[in-house]
């Protein structure tokens, strides 16, 4: 995704604003770096199309705000996961010693 750095910042906006993205969804999503992303949302855009700007600035703080909301949920995903992984191991290893 490389071209007009300022139709990419505005396609970007428009992806975050739409999606509701974080900028790591963004970057993921446009193949291109989160500090690219961060630069065209918080500065170029702010140039090229400030009302747009200031839409992607409110979802870009929301997103901020939750993040910790996030990476609680996933950390204890992660532990369910290994639990879950631990028993079924155990259950297929007693059905063996049977």
């Amino acid at each position: 995704m490389k071209g007009i750095v300022e139709e990419r910042a505005a396609m970007l906006g428009e992806y975050i604003i739409e999606s509701k993205a974080t900028v790591r969804k963004a970057a993921k999503k446009f193949g291109i770096s989160k500090s690219t992303v961060h630069k065209d949302v918080s500065q170029r855009l702010r140039k090229v199309n400030p009302a747009l700007y200031r839409e992607v600035r409110q979802i870009l703080e929301t997103n901020k705000s939750e993040r910790h909301i996030r990476g609680g949920m996933a950390t204890k995903n992660k532990y369910l996961l290994k639990k879950q992984a631990q028993e079924r191991e155990k259950l297929k290893n007693s059905e063996q010693n049977q």
